[in-house]
């Protein structure tokens, strides 16, 4: 039997899938470590205690993400490919109706376009600003004293969010510090925090074109009140997927190991 395992090192989470005759018997999300070894070491011990797997049972290994260039030192991956390729991969396998992406992750947003065969047409990519990505949520939500999980629920019961004007994800922290020092309630200001998330992914989307089906993959795609934002701006319903949507660029990683083991096996 061939064993297929894709992990994708972010800049806040780690995933790793493992893919077994075009099934996943085996996921899991964790926090990173300080060293992209320690995070590899970690996914292996849950995903193989899932199995029963150890190293040695693996067909062929695929690294990908942010730290993807960090993984060549842990000696249990056979190459590195773009996440770009890989949540487009992951995506489609999951839903072939999918014609655009929007990954929201901790370090970057991409929103990305594929055709009906899963093949990349074009993409964008903001990394050199936090303001569209998990980190400006998790500093948010620290400035208001909230778990990262509460930021979203607790902005649905708004009903005046405020409005955050700075596009900078420090001068909107000093917004946030002002709004709580005027007395706002915190379901307002978590409101004004989403709904700003959201206008600035769909600026970045509507550079390469949004067409339907839509999904949403990272870690933001948990947050109920980014989510239901974007879809409210964009006047759309998702494509929701039936798995993790934070584990679609490891499962894009496992799927892309299989496909590249049988090449070189022909």
């Amino acid at each position: 039997m061939t064993n297929y395992l894709g992990i994708d090192i972010g800049s806040l989470t780690g995933k790793a899938v493992i893919l077994t005759e075009d099934k996943i018997i085996a996921q899991k999300v964790i926090r990173v470590k300080k060293l992209p070894k320690a995070t590899v070491e970690e996914l292996l011990k849950h995903v193989f205690s899932q199995t029963g797997m150890s190293r040695t049972d693996i067909t062929y290994c695929i690294g990908t993400g942010y730290g993807r260039h960090n993984l060549q030192i842990v000696n249990v991956f056979d190459e590195s490919i773009s996440e770009i390729t890989c949540h487009g991969t992951g995506a489609y396998w999951l839903n072939q109706n999918l014609r655009t992406i929007i990954d929201i992750g901790g370090q970057d947003c991409k929103v990305i376009r594929i055709d009906e065969k899963g093949k990349l047409k074009n993409f964008i990519m903001n990394e050199k600003c936090a303001a569209g990505t998990g980190r400006y949520l998790e500093l948010m939500a620290e400035t208001l004293k909230l778990t990262l999980e509460e930021l979203g629920p607790i902005s649905l019961k708004s009903k005046t969010p405020i409005a955050l004007i700075d596009n900078c994800s420090i001068f909107a922290q000093a917004e946030v510090i002002q709004h709580i020092s005027d007395g706002n309630k915190k379901r307002d200001i978590a409101a004004g925090v989403n709904k700003a998330m959201a206008e600035r992914v769909i600026n970045l989307a509507e550079k390469v074109g949004i067409q339907q089906e839509i999904t949403v993959t990272g870690g933001v795609a948990k947050n109920i009140g980014v989510y239901s934002n974007l879809e409210r701006i964009l006047n759309v319903k998702f494509t929701k997927l039936e798995e993790d949507p934070q584990i679609v660029g490891a499962l894009g990683a496992a799927i892309l190991a299989k496909r590249s083991f049988e090449k070189k096996n022909r």
